[in-house]
């Protein structure tokens, strides 16, 4: 297990390498340049001067080959991801201030994403051809088809018309009211969830299906044993390890989607920094994001394959 554990994580690193390479090059593609939005904003002649004097300032002004290595360098030797350009301020500051809410986020959308897709999946195909088979399998459809922004967009929207009531704006943090926040925080998590628990629904149903079929399940049902127990205990335990591995891959889904989802509910996570960022053309803090999401989609999947040996004991890390 160790050995193996080791042999991951070093796989991580050229992956990683190879990500901050794509991720630093490719914003500096983006329309526009942080140097003319500076300018214009202080209402200052465009001149060369002063655009050298900024770039110079900022750093801006070494070739990009030397800002990559510098980059990578202050991240290697003191886990420095750089300043803001705009509120200098360290990057790292700015992300662990925001990377709470942001799992907070996650992690209650992936929790409310299982508890509807497990049970409503089970359900289905133990009740197979059924007509709450059918409602079921309608209602995973439907969530598939309904996009999160839309979703999110009408919570918001009808409940102001009809009611007169909208979702708080005012952020509380989970340390300053636990109670408080996890209400501000469900409606987000919800509508997140429900997006992603569609095709978790459909995958659980048809593992479950072929799950069933198998001789040890006909034999267990054959012994007397409560369905209960066949189910909980041999059934569905089986057939989460493709589920599991599907929820590893919807990761990077879950964190692309809590962008919207933040910028939507006015929550301040990574997300809402992102956007900011890329409005800004800050590029430290662009970088400082995707490299944290990336780093975290891949520890996610790591801990996914580590999960297969408990949910399946023939499973062996060598």
């Amino acid at each position: 297990m160790g050995a193996y554990l080791a042999r991951r994580l070093l796989a991580l690193l050229p992956t990683m390498v190879l990500a901050s390479l794509i991720v630093f090059m490719t914003i500096r593609l983006i329309p526009g340049d942080v140097i003319d939005l500076m300018l214009s904003q202080n209402d200052v002649s465009a001149d060369r001067k002063n655009r050298e004097q900024i770039e110079q300032a900022l750093g801006l002004d070494r070739p990009l080959a030397v800002q990559y290595l510098r980059w990578v360098g202050d991240i290697l030797l003191r886990g420095d991801l750089g300043k803001s350009l705009w509120q200098d301020a360290p990057v790292t500051q700015l992300l662990l201030a925001r990377l709470p809410v942001t799992f907070e986020l996650g992690l209650l959308a992936l929790v409310v994403a299982l508890l509807i897709a497990l049970p409503i999946g089970a359900y289905s195909a133990l009740r197979q051809d059924t007509a709450g088979d059918y409602i079921a399998r309608s209602f995973s459809i439907l969530l598939l088809a309904i996009p999160s922004f839309w979703l999110a967009t009408m919570v918001i929207v009808f409940p102001a018309v009809w009611w007169g009531w909208s979702p708080e704006v005012n952020f509380v943090r989970f340390s300053d009211a636990p109670l408080q926040n996890l209400k501000q925080m469900l409606l987000p998590a919800v509508v997140l969830g429900a997006s992603l628990s569609a095709i978790t629904m459909r995958l659980t149903r048809t593992m479950m299906l072929e799950v069933l079929r198998q001789d040890y399940i006909r034999t267990a049902w054959a012994k007397g044993l409560p369905q209960r127990l066949v189910v909980n205990r041999h059934a569905l335990r089986n057939a989460m390890v493709p589920v599991i591995t599907l929820v590893g891959l919807q990761a990077p889904l879950l964190i692309g989607g809590a962008v919207i989802i933040e910028q939507i509910f006015v929550i301040p996570g990574m997300g809402l920094l992102l956007l900011d960022a890329v409005n800004q053309r800050d590029y430290p803090i662009i970088t400082g994001v995707f490299l944290v999401v990336g780093v975290a989609v891949m520890l996610i999947n790591l801990l996914v394959d580590l999960s297969y040996g408990l949910l399946d004991p023939k499973v062996r890390y060598r």
